[in-house]
């Protein structure tokens, strides 16, 4: 359970920043800007995911090994 909690925070976190990454930049990367009902929302999307993978990440340091 601890390695499923750090891939999927891991996961969530580097779609965080390439999904803040596209709204600066307008690079297409990441999963939110293929979205379209986030069209107007691409940066509140993103520091959602952004905070939902530090408490994945948390939740998986709290969980003992195993």
């Amino acid at each position: 359970m601890k390695k499923l909690l750090e891939v999927l925070g891991f996961l969530a976190l580097v779609q965080g920043v390439l999904g803040l990454v596209h709204e600066f930049t307008h690079w297409h990367v990441g999963l939110v800007q293929r979205l379209g009902f986030l069209d107007d929302y691409g940066v509140y999307a993103s520091v959602a995911l952004l905070v939902l993978a530090c408490a994945l990440l948390a939740a998986a340091e709290s969980r003992k090994p195993g």
